[in-house]
């Protein structure tokens, strides 16, 4: 079923609302947030159905009774940045069967009027099945995206759809979704103010393999919305976290090297209806891999040596097809650093800080 938030004309209008208002935005983001938590549906949340979560939520339990109720959890806040800058939020740029998608567009503070601003695109993490794009205002996403607006960036988080169990959106789905988000922005550059020539990209996990594809494949590529296909845009620069940049090779993926390995995503890039001709090249479309080349934008690839979901295998691979096209790719390793920078023994070095500082780093210095 798909969710209407209305906050202006599709592809006209960029309403600005309260983030926290009583509208109808934060109404069914309330609804479907609580689906999630409420798995039982018996319209309670405690920690020992999620601990994680309720690490995150546990504010909410206003009368201190270790449980959190609908109408506790109704008064949780959507995260967005807290910039100072103009705000659009909970744009619609797209229309599907399954769901219709939004973006959320920060300006910097001190922007000039008519100033045409390059953009920053943040793609969420999550599998391809999970996440939101309100990560960007969480964490290490926070502190880079504020800084990137202090630097003189318009940052864009975007939702896209998701992978679900026996569904039928695909990771090629997700990727499409990304660069139709692109693609509109593109469109209403002169009413955004922004410079459509300047796209960056930024991603973690699954996010940082859409990071990717946004980044290497050609904007004419993966078409998606028929309105929005004639529109283009030029990538400047991207970064990855942890992202992965070849299926075809599974092997990247098994980090200890065991037999018997099984491919652990192969069920997000087919479905049921796919045939084994079809596979092979679906893999090869979904690995940013195979578009790199010698004027390829340039890539920061960061990924931690300690990670077991996406092993730093993927970074030292795409090392080695850089040096073979001769393009600008980047990789920093990070010592003791599982997936999401997670600590594995020892201390991560770089430290959680200096990744951030790199990141923004990065990214400025190709403006």
């Amino acid at each position: 079923m798909a969710f209407l938030f209305i906050i202006g004309p599709y592809l006209k209008g960029f309403t600005q609302i309260d983030d926290q208002s009583n509208g109808t935005y934060r109404k069914l983001y309330i609804k479907k947030s609580w689906q999630k938590l409420d798995k039982n549906k018996d319209g309670k949340f405690l920690e020992k159905e999620n601990s994680r979560s309720w690490k995150h939520l546990n504010h909410l339990d206003i009368n201190k009774d270790k449980v959190i109720s609908k109408e506790e959890f109704s008064k949780t806040k959507i995260p967005y940045l807290n910039t100072g800058g103009e705000r659009k939020l909970n744009v619609l740029y797209k229309e599907t069967k399954e769901e219709n998608l939004y973006l959320d567009i920060y300006y910097p503070k001190n922007k000039k009027v008519g100033q045409k601003l390059p953009v920053v695109i943040y793609t969420h993490g999550g599998g391809w099945a999970a996440g939101s794009r309100h990560g960007a205002a969480n964490a290490s996403f926070k502190t880079v995206h504020t800084a990137l607006l202090e630097k003189g960036f318009c940052v864009v988080s975007v939702s896209y759809r998701l992978w679900k169990k026996n569904g039928t959106t695909t990771m090629r789905d997700c990727v499409i979704d990304s660069k139709d988000a692109m693609r509109y922005l593109s469109k209403h550059r002169e009413t955004l103010e922004i410079d459509a020539n300047r796209f960056f990209s930024f991603g973690d996990s699954a996010g940082g393999q859409i990071s990717q594809m946004l980044l290497l494949s050609p904007p004419e590529s993966l078409k998606g919305e028929k309105s929005l296909e004639k529109y283009t845009y030029k990538m400047v620069a991207g970064v990855s976290w942890y992202g992965p940049c070849d299926f075809e090779k599974t092997s990247l993926f098994n980090h200890d090297d065991r037999p018997n390995f099984k491919d652990r995503f192969g069920a997000r890039i087919i479905n049921s209806n796919t045939n084994s001709k079809d596979k092979l090249s679906l893999y090869r479309e979904m690995s940013p891999i195979n578009y790199l080349h010698k004027n390829s934008a340039p890539l920061l690839m960061i990924q931690g040596d300690k990670d077991t979901t996406i092993p730093v295998k993927h970074a030292y691979y795409m090392a080695e097809k850089a040096n073979e096209v001769e393009a600008d790719v980047t990789t920093l390793i990070i010592k003791n650093a599982g997936h999401n920078w997670r600590k594995v023994g020892a201390d991560i070095n770089p430290t959680r800080r200096e990744i951030e500082k790199s990141t923004i780093d990065y990214l400025v210095s190709h403006l």
